[in-house]
C-alpha cells in the first residue's frame, strides 16, 4: 500500500529532526490523504501494541533475578604447586568486575552498540523506530533487519529471554530492559554485558574473547584489537573467519570512526589503528598438563560431589566457577608417563603393526569428520592419529584437517576406516604402532595419601579407561608382604625358619588333594622369612600362610584395602583381583608405620568467592586459630589416616622388603642407591608383571599386561618388565629423591644376625652389601633369636652349597645372579621367576 520510498522518507524525517517532522505533518495533513491514512493506521497499531505490551508484561521473568545472577564459569584446576594445570569448560568464560574493564574497551563497545547507553532508560526510542522502519522495508525479503537493541536490551535477551527472532521477543526485550534499569546500575549492567556477550570461538565475554582471538588479557589489547572485539556482537561466528577478513576490517574501521565521532580517541589514533592488520591468532586448545588420566579422575570425583551442570547446583563443575587444588605433581607425572610408555614400547619391540586403534564406518559419512568427532589423538613425539581413506597398493591417511596424505609401510591387512598412528615422512606419513600391551603407573605420598602422578595407559587421548584405578588385575607376588605381615603379627619373626618344601592340602572328595611344589622339582631345606620374601618363594609363602592361618591372612589383606578374599591358599600367592591404586595405598601404609591414608587426588575445593567447600584432610586442630598463645603446648593436628597394622610389623616388613632390592627379585633397582623397598610380582602365564615400592617420600606401583589377559612371553617377570619402569621414573626425577632411610618406630630392636641362619651374632660388622653374612634385622621386644653357634654356621654353609649344586645340575646359573622358577600347580597357577643374589 505504501511504497518503500515514502517509508524511507518518513523515517529520515522522524529520526533526523523531530521538530521539523512535526511542522511537516501540519503542512501536509489536510491535502495528503495517504498521510492521514498512514497516521490512523499507526495510531491503531500503537494502541494494539499497548495492549500487546500489557499482555506480554505479565509473564516476563523477574528482572530482580539478575541481582543474584552468577555467570556460568568453568572449573579451574591447580597442581600441587598452585599453578593452573587444566580447566573443565565447554565454553570459554572469565568473569571480571567493572573496574577490571579498560576504559577504552567500554568506549569501543558503546560506540559500536549503544552510544546513548548512559543517557537512556533502557530503550533508545529513536533507534527502535529506525529498526521498525528497517523491518518494514525488509519484510518478506528474507533479510534480517537491524536490531536497534540497547546494551540493556541485549542483557535482557541473553540472560532472560533467548535469541528468538520475532516482534514479540523485541517487545519483551524493551519491557525487561526498562525493568532492569530500575534494578541495576549502569555499571552493573555493563559488567553483565561485557562478561556474558557471545563473541565467537566458544568465548563469552571480552576477557575470554581477548584470549581466544589475540591470546592476550583485556588490559594488554591495543586499540585496533579492542575495536575488533567490539564488532563481534553483530556476527560473532563470521568476523573471526579468514574468508570474511575484508568485512571484519571494514566493520572494525567503522567502529574506530565512531570512537572518533564520540571523542573517545583522536583521528590520528584511529588512523594508526586502521593501518594495523587484524592480527588474529589461530584457534588453540586450552592449556593443560599432560595428565589426562589424573584429570579425568578429578573430574569424575567433582561431578559425584557437586554435579555437572548449573541445573545440578550452584557449585557444579561446568558452571560453578570452582577452584580446585589437586595433588598433581607435573614433573612426576611427566616422568611417570614417559617411563611407562618407554617400557610398553620396549616390550612391543619390533612386532610392527598389530591392528588399528579404532575402526570407523565409511557408510556413516565423511571419515575426516568422524575422526575429528572421535577426539582420538596422541602427543607421543610427532605422531598423529589418522584414518585410512584409501587402501590397496597406494593407501592414504586422512587427518582432521580434511586432507589425505600418502601412507608408507602400510600392511595389506589395512582397511578403509582403520584408525592408526603415523609420523611425518617426506610429503606423507609412515605407519607407526601403538603398543597393544598396556599397563598403569601410580605414585603416592605415603605420609598423606596424596596421589602425585597417575598414568592409566599409553595415552588418555586414545581411550579414557584408567588402568591405574579401574583395571582389576591379579597382583601375583606383590601380595606376599601382607601374608608375611600377618605372620609377624601372629608370632613369627624375620628370622623364623620356614620349610621350602612341597605342601599339600585336602580339598574335599570332589577335588581331592592339591599339592604345591617347586616348578621342575627340587627345592627343600629351611630358610628364614627374610630369605623367602627376598627370593619370592611360593612354597615358603604357602607354609607361612598355613602356619599363620589363612583367615588371619585374608583379614590382613582386607584391612589394608587390597581386596576381600576367601581363605584359600591361592590368594596368598596373588590370585585375587585388585587395582594399582589399592596396592600402592597398602604399600604406602607399610612405609607410614602401618597408618593408612586414603588415596586422594583433590586437596581442597573453593567456590567462586574463595570459600573452601570441600577438604580431603578433615582433621581438626583445636586452638590453632587462637588469637594469642596461652603458654600451653602448641596445638597440633592429630595423626592422619587409620592405623591398620602394628607400626612395628610395618617397619619389619619395610626392612625385609629393602632386602628385595638389595639382593632379591628387584636387585636391578639397587643401582639407584636409594633406601628403597619394594616387591616384584609375576602372575600365571605370565599375564601380569608388577612392581610396587619406593622410599619414605614416594611409593609407586605399576604393572604391564594386555587388557584382555594373555601370555606375555615366558621370559617376562616383574624384575625385568615392571621394575625398569620404576628405574626410569627415579632416574628422570633423581633430584626429588632423598637418601633419608626409613625410621624405626618405638618398640623396634635392631639386632645383628647371620643372614643365612637367622641366628644372633655378636662378631662382625653388619653390611648392606648383597652377599653380607651379617646384617641388621628388626625385631619386636623379646623375639630376638638365640646366638648362632659354629655348628649352625657350618650347617648353613652346607645347605647353601647343596642348593648351588642342585641349581647347577638343573642348568640354572649359580653365581651372583641365580634364577629359580616356582609354580603353584592347578587352578590359580602362579609363576614367579626370581632374579636375585643368594
Amino acid at each position: 500500500m505504501f511504497d518503500k520510498t515514502f517509508l524511507e522518507y518518513a523515517r529520515g524525517r522522524l529520526t533526523g529532526d523531530p521538530v521539523r517532522f512535526a511542522d511537516w505533518m501540519r503542512e501536509n495533513w489536510h491535502h495528503n490523504q495517504r498521510l492521514r491514512v498512514l497516521t490512523y493506521l499507526i495510531g491503531i497499531a500503537v494502541m494494539l501494541l499497548v495492549l500487546l505490551w500489557a499482555s506480554l508484561a505479565r509473564n516476563l521473568p523477574d528482572a530482580e533475578s539478575l541481582l543474584d545472577y552468577e555467570t556460568p564459569l568453568p572449573t579451574v584446576v591447580r597442581g600441587v604447586d598452585g599453578e593452573i594445570v587444566h580447566s573443565y569448560a565447554r565454553e570459554r568464560r572469565v568473569q571480571l568486575q567493572y573496574i577490571d574493564f579498560p576504559q577504552q574497551m567500554i568506549e569501543a563497545f558503546l560506540s559500536a552498540e549503544d552510544k546513548t547507553f548512559f543517557s537512556h532508560s533502557g530503550v533508545d526510542f529513536t533507534g527502535t523506530l529506525n529498526a521498525v522502519f528497517d523491518y518494514a522495508t525488509k519484510y518478506g525479503s528474507g533479510e534480517r533487519a537491524v536490531g536497534g537493541s540497547t546494551i540493556t536490551q541485549q542483557v535482557a535477551k541473553n540472560l532472560l529471554l533467548g535469541d528468538e527472532y520475532s516482534v514479540t521477543r523485541k517487545l519483551k526485550e524493551m519491557i525487561l530492559a526498562q525493568r532492569i534499569e530500575q534494578v541495576l546500575t549502569k555499571q552493573e549492567i555493563l559488567e553483565l554485558y561485557l562478561n556474558e556477550i557471545p563473541l565467537g570461538r566458544r568465548s563469552f565475554g571480552v576477557q575470554a574473547a581477548a584470549r581466544a582471538y589475540f591470546d592476550k588479557d583485556v588490559d594488554q589489547l591495543e586499540l585496533h584489537e579492542t575495536a575488533f572485539l567490539a564488532i563481534l556482537p553483530k556476527a560473532p561466528e563470521r568476523y573471526g573467519r579468514e574468508r570474511f577478513r575484508d568485512m571484519a576490517v571494514a566493520r572494525r574501521n567503522f567502529v574506530l570512526d565512531q570512537m572518533v565521532a564520540n571523542d573517545f580517541v583522536s583521528a590520528a589514533e584511529a588512523a594508526q589503528a586502521k593501518a594495523q592488520p587484524l592480527g588474529l591468532v589461530q584457534q588453540r586448545s586450552e592449556r593443560s598438563a599432560d595428565a589426562g588420566y589424573f584429570l579425568e579422575e578429578v573430574r569424575r570425583q567433582l561431578i559425584d560431589q557437586f554435579g555437572e551442570t548449573a541445573e545440578d547446583g550452584g557449585n557444579s563443575v561446568y558452571a560453578g566457577g570452582l577452584w580446585v587444588r589437586t595433588s598433581l605433581d607435573v614433573e612426576l607425572q611427566d616422568a611417570a608417563r614417559d617411563a611407562l610408555r618407554a617400557q610398553l614400547l620396549s616390550y612391543h619391540g619390533n612386532r610392527g603393526y598389530t591392528g588399528p586403534v579404532a575402526t570407523l564406518n565409511p557408510d556413516n559419512g565423511d571419515l575426516h569428520g568422524q575422526l575429528a568427532s572421535s577426539n582420538l589423538s596422541t602427543n607421543y613425539r610427532n605422531w598423529r592419529i589418522g584414518v585410512v581413506t584409501e587402501g590397496g597398493g597406494s593407501p592414504k591417511l586422512g587427518l582432521t584437517d580434511g586432507k589425505d596424505y600418502p601412507l608408507a609401510d602400510a600392511p595389506s591387512t589395512l582397511r578403509v576406516g582403520d584408525v592408526v598412528a603415523a609420523e611425518p615422512s617426506g610429503s606423507g606419513y609412515r605407519l607407526r604402532a601403538i603398543p597393544e600391551v598396556s599397563g598403569a603407573f601410580l605414585a603416592e605420598d605415603p605420609q598423606t595419601g596424596r596421589i602425585l602422578a597417575m598414568q592409566g595407559g599409553f595415552d588418555s587421548r586414545l581411550g579414557s579407561f584408567n588402568r591405574a584405578t579401574q583395571a582389576l588385575r591379579q597382583p601375583g607376588s606383590t601380595i606376599k608382604p601382607f601374608v608375611y605381615a600377618a605372620a609377624l603379627d601372629n608370632g613369627m619373626t624375620p628370622a623364623t625358619m620356614v620349610p621350602d618344601q612341597t605342601f599339600c592340602v585336602w580339598q574335599g572328595a570332589n577335588l581331592g588333594e592339591k599339592c604345591f611344589r617347586n616348578f621342575g622339582g627340587g627345592g627343600g631345606g629351611e630358610h628364614t622369612l627374610r630369605w623367602g620374601l627376598e627370593q619370592s618363594r611360593n612354597l615358603m609363602t604357602v607354609h607361612i600362610a598355613d602356619d599363620t592361618g589363612m583367615q588371619n591372612v585374608v583379614q590382613t589383606i582386607k584391612r589394608l584395602g587390597i581386596g576381600d578374599y576367601e581363605p584359600y591358599y591361592s590368594f596368598a600367592l596373588g590370585a585375587g583381583d585388585t587395582t594399582v591404586v589399592n596396592m600402592v595405598n597398602a604399600y604406602a601404609a607399610l612405609a607410614n608405620w602401618g597408618r593408612m591414608n586414603p588415596g586422594t587426588v583433590i586437596d581442597f575445593v573453593q567456590d567462586r568467592r574463595g570459600k573452601v567447600i570441600y577438604r580431603s584432610d578433615k582433621r581438626e586442630c583445636t586452638g590453632c586459630n587462637m588469637d594469642e598463645w596461652d603458654g600451653q603446648p602448641m596445638p597440633r593436628f592429630e595423626p592422619s589416616g587409620k592405623q591398620v597394622l602394628d607400626p612395628r610389623t610395618a617397619f619389619q616388613m619395610v626392612h625385609m622388603l629393602q632386602g628385595v632390592v638389595t639382593r632379591g627379585t628387584a636387585v636391578r633397582l639397587r643401582s639407584l642407591e636409594l633406601p628403597m623397598f619394594g616387591k616384584t610380582g609375576t602372575t600365571n602365564g605370565p599375564t601380569n608383571a608388577w612392581f610396587v615400592g619406593g622410599t619414605p617420600d614416594i611409593v609407586a606401583g605399576m604393572y604391564v599386561g594386555f587388557d584382555q589377559p594373555r601370555n606375555l612371553g615366558g621370559w617376562v617377570q616383574g624384575g625385568n618388565t615392571a621394575a625398569p619402569i620404576m628405574q626410569r621414573f627415579v632416574q628422570e626425577t633423581k633430584e626429588r629423591w632423598t637418601a633419608q632411610d626409613f625410621i624405626a618406630p618405638p618398640g623396634i630392636r635392631m639386632v645383628k644376625i647371620d643372614r643365612r641362619t637367622g641366628k644372633r651374632v655378636f662378631e662382625g660388622t653388619p653390611s648392606n652389601e648383597p652377599t653380607a653374612a651379617v646384617i641388621w634385622e628388626a625385631f619386636k621386644p623379646d623375639t630376638e633369636p638365640p646366638r648362632s653357634t659354629r655348628s649352625d654356621e657350618l650347617a648353613a654353609q652346607r645347605a647353601e652349597i647343596l642348593e648351588l649344586i642342585r641349581r647347577a645340575r638343573e642348568g640354572v646359573r649359580a653365581n651372583t645372579s641365580q634364577t629359580s622358577t616356582v609354580r603353584e600347580e592347578g587352578p590359580g597357577d602362579f609363576v614367579e621367576e626370581n632374579e636375585g643374589i643368594y
